[in-house]
């Protein structure tokens, strides 16, 4: 007997294992996707995302570890896989010099299609990504914001299942990146698959993927991630941390950490300890920040360090010579 094809979810993952060199940049990740759901995998720089998307998209094969999309196994029907999927990377993959319609009609060709049907698809993807009004712009005269919707509506074009999208919002302003979103959820049935570093992108999804080192850190909705650390989060800066820490009650000093020089306490009522800090030791305190609990508090939570990103596209320009 075959295996059971589970109908509710899109994608199933398992013992995900993957190796360059001596570097291990995926160690046992295994996770599942509901139909209909945006998924989000968060991490910083070397967290195992590129891989993991490089994975789903069918561009590297796995190493080890089984994954089902679609009920279809990536490691013997990758062909089948491809024909239900898009992919949106981060490097812009449409042709600047061409007309917004221009790259839809070759994307289409690739595709196979033609003719009436070709036409009828590019009419349907621009009036869902809310370009058919700049069907003859260059897409070189296009904002970012745009011309990640053209992106968008070239990925549709083969009616898709799943739409994979790597770092797809790097570089959009605020406002782009939510009609990037917008255009993406009124896709119904579409099932969204993204990595991301930004933490108020990661908000959004049905479900995240905390990453770090090639490892789950931490699985949930993020409101249930956000309930683990607690009601809130109390940092503080000072000349002397571990003096800040003897002057806490002991059954509050003994959850309380230092990270990176800073004292930090969670729990719902760490605001209760502030006026007494401040009249007992306010000449010490050199900052003190009371808030309720983010993404990156949950991964400082469950890592012991902060989330930190460096922007590989500025690393990028600084190696860059000219010629």
């Amino acid at each position: 007997m075959g295996p059971v094809v589970t109908t509710d979810l899109a994608v199933q993952a398992e013992g995900l294992e993957f190796v360059y060199g001596e570097r291990r940049a995926l160690a046992g990740v295994g996770f599942t996707v509901a139909r209909g759901a945006a998924h989000g995998f968060l991490g910083p720089n070397g967290s195992g995302k590129s891989t993991l998307f490089r994975l789903l998209s069918t561009l590297v094969p796995l190493q080890q570890g089984r994954v089902e999309m679609l009920g279809l196994d990536l490691r013997s029907d990758a062909a089948a896989i491809r024909r239900r999927i898009g992919v949106v990377f981060q490097s812009p993959a449409v042709d600047k010099k061409l007309k917004v319609g221009e790259n839809l009609r070759y994307a289409g060709a690739l595709l196979g299609l033609a003719g009436t049907e070709l036409r009828d698809r590019i009419a349907a993807v621009l009036e869902a990504t809310r370009l058919a009004d700049r069907e003859r712009d260059l897409v070189d005269e296009l904002s970012g914001g745009l011309r990640r919707r053209v992106e968008i509506a070239k990925c549709l074009l083969g009616r898709p299942e799943i739409v994979l999208l790597d770092e797809a919002s790097t570089g959009l302003d605020p406002v782009a990146r939510t009609e990037m979103w917008d255009v993406l959820r009124e896709q119904e049935g579409l099932t969204v698959l993204f990595t991301t570093h930004i933490m108020d992108e990661a908000v959004g999804a049905n479900r995240i993927t905390l990453l770090d080192e090639g490892r789950i850190v931490a699985e949930g909705s993020p409101a249930e991630l956000v309930r683990e650390v607690g009601g809130q989060v109390l940092e503080i800066e000072s000349d002397d941390v571990e003096a800040m820490r003897r002057a806490l009650p002991p059954e509050i000093a003994a959850g309380a950490t230092v990270v990176e020089g800073v004292l930090r306490l969670e729990g719902a009522k760490v605001h209760e300890l502030v006026p007494a800090l401040m009249q007992q030791q306010g000449d010490r305190i050199q900052r003190l920040q009371l808030a309720h609990p983010s993404l990156n508090d949950v991964f400082l939570h469950k890592t012991g360090k902060r989330f930190e990103v460096r922007e590989p596209e500025a690393q990028g320009k600084k190696k860059r010579r000219r010629r």
